[in-house]
Protein backbone atom coordinates (compact mmCIF):
# COMPACT_ATOMS: atom_id res chain seq x y z
CA UNK A 1 0.00 0.00 0.00
CA UNK A 2 2.88 2.36 0.86
CA UNK A 3 5.84 0.77 -0.99
CA UNK A 4 8.25 3.66 -0.48
CA UNK A 5 7.40 4.44 3.15
CA UNK A 6 9.51 2.71 5.84
CA UNK A 7 7.58 0.39 8.18
CA UNK A 8 7.22 2.40 11.39
CA UNK A 9 6.21 5.56 9.53
CA UNK A 10 3.69 3.52 7.55
CA UNK A 11 2.17 1.89 10.63
CA UNK A 12 1.95 5.23 12.45
CA UNK A 13 0.10 6.70 9.48
CA UNK A 14 -2.31 3.76 9.43
CA UNK A 15 -2.82 3.79 13.21
CA UNK A 16 -3.69 7.48 13.25
CA UNK A 17 -6.07 7.10 10.31
CA UNK A 18 -7.82 4.11 11.88
CA UNK A 19 -8.26 5.84 15.24
CA UNK A 20 -9.62 8.95 13.51
CA UNK A 21 -12.13 6.78 11.68
CA UNK A 22 -13.16 5.27 15.04
CA UNK A 23 -13.62 8.77 16.42
CA UNK A 24 -16.02 9.58 13.63
CA UNK A 25 -17.82 6.26 14.01
CA UNK A 26 -18.07 6.09 17.81
CA UNK A 27 -18.00 9.76 18.73
CA UNK A 28 -15.53 11.73 20.82
CA UNK A 29 -17.45 11.20 24.05
CA UNK A 30 -16.74 7.48 24.04
CA UNK A 31 -13.03 8.05 23.43
CA UNK A 32 -12.70 10.94 25.89
CA UNK A 33 -10.79 8.76 28.45
CA UNK A 34 -8.01 8.45 25.83
CA UNK A 35 -7.58 12.21 25.50
CA UNK A 36 -5.07 14.03 27.72
CA UNK A 37 -6.89 15.70 30.60
CA UNK A 38 -5.25 17.90 33.24
CA UNK A 39 -4.55 16.66 36.74
CA UNK A 40 -7.80 16.83 38.68
CA UNK A 41 -9.83 16.99 35.48
CA UNK A 42 -9.87 13.32 34.49
CA UNK A 43 -6.19 12.49 33.99
CA UNK A 44 -4.97 8.88 33.71
CA UNK A 45 -1.34 7.87 33.00
CA UNK A 46 -2.07 6.11 29.69
CA UNK A 47 -3.36 9.39 28.27
CA UNK A 48 0.24 10.61 27.92
CA UNK A 49 0.53 8.25 24.95
CA UNK A 50 -3.02 7.63 23.73
CA UNK A 51 -3.81 11.32 23.16
CA UNK A 52 -1.21 11.37 20.38
CA UNK A 53 -3.36 9.12 18.18
CA UNK A 54 -6.53 11.22 18.40
CA UNK A 55 -7.34 14.31 16.34
CA UNK A 56 -9.90 17.07 16.47
CA UNK A 57 -10.71 17.53 12.78
CA UNK A 58 -9.85 16.38 9.28
CA UNK A 59 -7.50 19.33 8.76
CA UNK A 60 -5.78 18.52 12.04
CA UNK A 61 -5.01 14.93 11.09
CA UNK A 62 -4.29 15.75 7.44
CA UNK A 63 -1.47 18.20 8.18
CA UNK A 64 -0.05 16.01 10.95
CA UNK A 65 0.05 12.92 8.74
CA UNK A 66 1.47 14.88 5.83
CA UNK A 67 4.30 16.08 8.08
CA UNK A 68 4.80 12.55 9.44
CA UNK A 69 5.18 11.25 5.89
CA UNK A 70 7.45 14.09 4.73
CA UNK A 71 9.81 14.20 7.72
CA UNK A 72 9.35 10.81 9.36
CA UNK A 73 10.34 8.68 6.36
CA UNK A 74 13.85 10.16 5.84
CA UNK A 75 14.50 10.14 9.60
CA UNK A 76 13.51 6.47 9.90
CA UNK A 77 15.65 5.59 6.89
CA UNK A 78 18.58 7.30 8.62
CA UNK A 79 18.09 6.01 12.16
CA UNK A 80 16.37 2.68 11.63
CA UNK A 81 12.94 1.55 12.81
CA UNK A 82 13.63 0.97 16.52
CA UNK A 83 15.37 4.28 17.21
CA UNK A 84 12.83 6.20 15.15
CA UNK A 85 9.86 4.68 17.02
CA UNK A 86 11.54 5.31 20.38
CA UNK A 87 12.18 8.92 19.45
CA UNK A 88 8.65 9.59 18.21
CA UNK A 89 6.99 8.09 21.29
CA UNK A 90 9.33 9.96 23.65
CA UNK A 91 8.38 13.20 21.91
CA UNK A 92 4.66 12.40 22.23
CA UNK A 93 4.99 11.60 25.95
CA UNK A 94 7.28 14.58 26.57
CA UNK A 95 4.84 16.93 24.87
CA UNK A 96 2.06 15.43 26.98
CA UNK A 97 4.02 15.96 30.20
CA UNK A 98 4.57 19.64 29.48
CA UNK A 99 0.97 20.14 28.45
CA UNK A 100 -0.18 18.25 31.56
CA UNK A 101 1.79 20.65 33.72
CA UNK A 102 0.41 23.73 31.96
CA UNK A 103 -3.17 22.46 31.95
CA UNK A 104 -3.05 21.35 35.57
CA UNK A 105 -1.69 24.73 36.67
CA UNK A 106 -4.54 26.49 34.86
CA UNK A 107 -7.12 24.24 36.51
CA UNK A 108 -5.53 24.89 39.92
CA UNK A 109 -5.96 28.63 39.29
CA UNK A 110 -9.66 28.16 38.53
CA UNK A 111 -9.53 27.56 34.79
CA UNK A 112 -11.66 25.08 32.90
CA UNK A 113 -10.40 21.53 32.36
CA UNK A 114 -10.19 20.72 28.65
CA UNK A 115 -8.56 17.80 26.83
CA UNK A 116 -5.55 17.81 24.52
CA UNK A 117 -5.34 15.50 21.52
CA UNK A 118 -3.23 15.12 18.42
CA UNK A 119 0.15 13.85 17.23
CA UNK A 120 1.56 17.37 16.93
CA UNK A 121 3.99 16.92 19.83
CA UNK A 122 5.59 13.97 18.08
CA UNK A 123 5.52 15.83 14.76
CA UNK A 124 7.35 18.82 16.20
CA UNK A 125 9.94 16.45 17.59
CA UNK A 126 10.39 15.09 14.08
CA UNK A 127 10.82 18.62 12.71
CA UNK A 128 13.62 19.19 15.18
CA UNK A 129 15.31 15.88 14.31
CA UNK A 130 15.04 16.62 10.59
CA UNK A 131 16.67 20.03 11.08
CA UNK A 132 19.54 18.45 13.03
CA UNK A 133 20.06 15.63 10.54
CA UNK A 134 19.51 17.63 7.35
CA UNK A 135 20.01 21.30 8.32
CA UNK A 136 20.64 22.56 4.79
CA UNK A 137 17.78 20.71 3.06
CA UNK A 138 15.26 23.11 1.57
CA UNK A 139 11.68 23.05 2.82
CA UNK A 140 8.74 25.07 1.55
CA UNK A 141 6.24 26.89 3.72
CA UNK A 142 2.61 26.44 2.71
CA UNK A 143 1.41 29.89 3.76
CA UNK A 144 3.20 31.83 2.34
CA UNK A 145 5.10 29.52 -0.06
CA UNK A 146 8.64 30.59 0.87
CA UNK A 147 11.59 28.16 0.57
CA UNK A 148 14.16 28.07 3.35
CA UNK A 149 16.63 25.71 4.99
CA UNK A 150 15.28 23.13 7.44
CA UNK A 151 17.29 24.68 10.27
CA UNK A 152 15.87 28.16 9.64
CA UNK A 153 12.36 26.75 9.30
CA UNK A 154 12.50 24.97 12.66
CA UNK A 155 14.02 27.96 14.46
CA UNK A 156 11.30 30.28 13.15
CA UNK A 157 8.57 27.74 13.88
CA UNK A 158 9.84 27.23 17.43
CA UNK A 159 9.94 30.99 18.10
CA UNK A 160 6.42 31.35 16.69
CA UNK A 161 5.09 28.60 18.95
CA UNK A 162 6.74 30.19 21.98
CA UNK A 163 5.23 33.60 21.20
CA UNK A 164 1.76 32.16 20.56
CA UNK A 165 1.89 30.02 23.68
CA UNK A 166 3.08 32.89 25.89
CA UNK A 167 0.66 35.50 24.58
CA UNK A 168 -2.36 33.27 23.92
CA UNK A 169 -2.84 34.78 20.47
CA UNK A 170 -3.99 31.45 19.01
CA UNK A 171 -6.31 29.84 21.58
CA UNK A 172 -7.37 26.24 21.22
CA UNK A 173 -3.89 25.10 20.10
CA UNK A 174 -1.52 23.37 22.54
CA UNK A 175 1.57 25.43 21.70
CA UNK A 176 3.45 24.30 24.78
CA UNK A 177 2.85 20.68 23.84
CA UNK A 178 4.52 21.42 20.50
CA UNK A 179 7.46 22.95 22.32
CA UNK A 180 7.52 19.98 24.68
CA UNK A 181 7.90 17.59 21.76
CA UNK A 182 10.85 19.61 20.45
CA UNK A 183 12.43 19.89 23.90
CA UNK A 184 12.28 16.20 24.72
CA UNK A 185 13.44 15.31 21.22
CA UNK A 186 16.44 17.61 21.63
CA UNK A 187 17.28 16.06 25.01
CA UNK A 188 17.03 12.52 23.64
CA UNK A 189 19.26 13.30 20.64
CA UNK A 190 21.87 14.84 22.93
CA UNK A 191 21.71 11.73 25.11
CA UNK A 192 22.25 9.46 22.11
CA UNK A 193 25.15 11.60 20.94
CA UNK A 194 26.72 11.72 24.38
CA UNK A 195 26.59 15.51 24.44
CA UNK A 196 26.25 17.81 27.45
CA UNK A 197 24.82 17.27 30.06
CA UNK A 198 25.22 13.53 29.49
CA UNK A 199 28.99 13.53 29.00
CA UNK A 200 30.96 11.69 26.34
CA UNK A 201 29.46 8.19 26.33
CA UNK A 202 31.45 7.21 23.25
CA UNK A 203 34.70 7.10 25.17
CA UNK A 204 37.87 9.10 24.64
CA UNK A 205 39.05 9.87 21.14
CA UNK A 206 42.14 7.97 19.98
CA UNK A 207 45.37 9.97 20.28
CA UNK A 208 46.67 11.71 17.22
CA UNK A 209 49.59 10.09 15.49
CA UNK A 210 52.87 11.94 15.80
CA UNK A 211 54.14 13.74 12.74
CA UNK A 212 56.78 11.11 12.05
CA UNK A 213 54.08 8.40 11.82
CA UNK A 214 52.07 10.19 9.16
CA UNK A 215 52.15 8.65 5.72
CA UNK A 216 53.42 11.01 3.07
CA UNK A 217 52.08 10.44 -0.42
Amino acid sequence: MFPRIPPVTKYLLIANAVVFALQKLLGDDLLAPLMLWPWGGGFWPWQLLSYGFLHGSFNHIFFNLMALWMFGAPIEQTWGARRFLTYFLVCVVGAGLLQLGIGSAMVAMGGEAYPTLGASGGIFGLLLAYALLFPHNRVMLLFPPIPMSARTFVILYGITELVFGWTGWQPGVAHFAHLGGMLFGWILIRYWRGQWPFGNRRGPKPPKRPDYMRIVK
